[in-house]
């Protein structure tokens, strides 16, 4: 299922709405730019490419907290949480041709098309990079069949630790589930990336993200006030 038609036909030109942001309180927005603008860029950028792969899941946590979709990230190399992918030399490859490479190697069972283009920002930082962000609905089997092809790819062991799957429920705790995996520590613009997506694909309500959010700042903040206090 291309992403794209998740969020509606093209308007005509000279009617394009504006880009979407993410507006989640307490998570530094990145500036948006259409695919069009991101190719019109000059030599001095460099093009970084993941993708979330994802499918419906219909299973019950404990016979009672619904799993709603499995979501796959990695584990990489540094110990930081991000999707698959990587940096795209555009002198020699499309976005989609390279980053099909990268997968390849990471993955070695998948290939993504322009249909499965979500978005772009710019990245924070010293460094020149548009991120491209791409998501493929799969069926659970086709999921679990990557899941067992990424531990067989070439990459295994050693850039990638492991593929997880992100936790989109909130425990009675309100901890339990995303709150605590937002805890991670994240990539680049993976953190970013991973709640864009939720939100524009419906996958959870915003409010969910928002109070998920919030709730892993509010851990932070007393672990904060805590070590202060024993200093």
């Amino acid at each position: 299922v291309g992403t794209m038609a998740a969020m509606g036909p093209l308007p005509a030109m000279g009617a394009l709405p504006p880009l979407p942001t993410l507006g989640v309180p307490g998570v530094p927005e990145l500036k948006p730019l259409t695919r069009y603008e991101a190719m019109r860029l000059g030599p001095g950028w460099s093009h970084s490419c993941h993708a979330m792969l994802y499918a419906p899941n219909p299973g019950m946590l404990f016979g009672r907290i619904p799993l709603r979709y499995a979501v796959l990230m990695q584990m990489r190399f540094d110990g930081l949480l991000g999707f698959p992918g990587g940096f795209v030399d555009r002198r020699y490859w499309s976005l989609e041709d390279g980053l099909n490479r990268v997968l390849g190697l990471g993955l070695g069972c998948v290939r993504l098309t322009e249909a499965d283009y979500l978005c772009s920002h710019l990245t924070e930082g010293p460094h020149r990079v548009v991120a491209h962000f791409y998501a493929r609905q799969l069926t659970l089997e086709e999921l679990h069949t990557i899941e067992i092809s990424a531990v067989h790819s070439r990459d295994h062991g050693m850039e990638v630790m492991g593929m997880v799957r992100v936790p989109l429920y909130t425990q009675k705790d309100r901890m339990g589930g995303l709150p605590n995996f937002l805890a991670n520590s994240f990539v680049g613009t993976a953190k970013f990336q991973l709640l864009f997506a939720l939100k524009i694909l419906n996958m959870v309500p915003e409010e969910k993200l928002a109070e998920a959010v919030a709730a892993t700042q509010r851990t932070k903040k007393g672990a904060m006030d805590h070590a202060g206090g024993a200093a």
